[in-house]
């Protein structure tokens, strides 16, 4: 793809999430969303192979129903309210077509079903995009739109969806597939909690973002895309594979690594709220998740790969050395010691 290209649909993918970040009227957000969508489109076609074609087409038509959802569902508030402020949604057939139409648009089960398909046709930095930054404009209108919906349908949503992140992830043998139900789960963990703590929603989105590049950095630079190209990755840089599995854990949510603060005050405010069932489910949810983040932990570290390394190994090659990692896998791992300061912000 061309440079100039480039730029002009980065540009247009970060345009149309500020919009939705700083609008506080639903038509302005739903253009923001428009504008999202219509500029990924040819970053996530670009490698011109029929799955990365036909990925691109099935999020196109999902996004689009989501949108058209979104923006009945703001009309029909509009129609009863007269206002189209995010935050006035009151009547309740609009709020939950916009829930609806919200979980759709992030993959939030029993509406997950596209995205390890579209995850799977896709290069790693459209897969990288599409489970980072593509979660913000939809994350914030849930922000504004979140005191105004359902606290048991939303909690309902998220345990579905840590059950089916935990389970849909064990005998999964493509990297994408994996962090496509690892995106599935970690967004369970911030619906249940969205209506009685935003802030602590805030902050797993923020944990979850950190961990994700830095993991997705790491594949890149190791060029793994399953478990069998992961278990020859010592071969290629054993001190980023090493902090490769540590990344993993703190996924998982293996403590003391960051991925446990966010876990962890969930759990803790689910229990405040006397929904101890929930929070059991949660914490054997987070234990599924944890047992195939394990597995290719296991794969990568303790197993040598199936067929022997024909190419030439990484250390041999001249690399682009990317600065934005070293400091994503610090933070995803070395946060939890100052967590009494963050709990002090939130």
């Amino acid at each position: 793809m061309s440079p100039y290209a480039m730029s002009m649909l980065l540009s247009s993918l970060s345009t149309g999430t500020l919009i939705t970040l700083i609008s506080n009227h639903w038509f302005l957000a739903w253009i923001g969303l428009e504008l999202n969508t219509l500029a990924i489109i040819p970053l996530m076609s670009k490698m011109h192979h029929p799955r990365a074609t036909e990925a691109a087409i099935k999020y196109f038509l999902i996004q689009s129903m989501a949108s058209a959802l979104l923006l009945f569902a703001t009309t029909l508030n509009a129609w009863y309210t007269g206002e189209w402020t995010i935050i006035n949604m009151q009547t309740t057939l609009p709020t939950l077509m916009l829930t609806t139409a919200l979980m759709m648009k992030l993959a939030v089960a029993p509406f997950h079903l596209w995205l390890p398909d579209v995850i799977q046709g896709l290069d790693l930095t459209a897969c990288m995009i599409l489970l980072t930054w593509q979660k913000l404009a939809p994350m914030a209108l849930l922000f504004q739109a979140g005191p105004n919906m359902n606290p048991m349908l939303m909690v309902l949503l998220g345990t579905l969806s840590l059950l089916v992140g935990g389970w849909g992830g064990l005998n999964q043998p493509q990297i994408r597939k994996i962090m496509a139900y690892s995106s599935i789960a970690h967004l369970g963990w911030m619906i249940i909690v969205m209506s009685y703590l935003p802030n602590l929603a805030l902050l797993n989105l923020l944990v979850y973002l950190l961990m994700n590049m830095a993991m997705f950095m790491m594949i890149i630079n190791l060029s793994s895309t399953n478990i069998n190209k992961m278990a020859s990755s010592w071969m290629k840089n054993p001190p980023l594979t090493s902090a490769m599995m540590i990344i993993l854990m703190s996924l998982g949510g293996l403590p003391p690594l960051t991925g446990f603060l966010p876990k962890w005050l969930i759990l803790e405010e689910i229990v405040k709220q006397n929904m101890t069932p929930i929070a059991t489910m949660a914490a054997i949810s987070a234990l599924l998740s944890l047992f195939f983040y394990l597995r290719l932990s296991y794969t990568t570290s303790l197993t040598n790969p199936p067929t022997p390394q024909n190419s030439k190994i990484m250390w041999r090659l001249k690399t682009n050395p990317n600065q934005i990692m070293p400091m994503t896998i610090i933070i995803s791992t070395m946060i939890l010691p100052i967590s009494p300061s963050i709990m002090n912000l939130t």
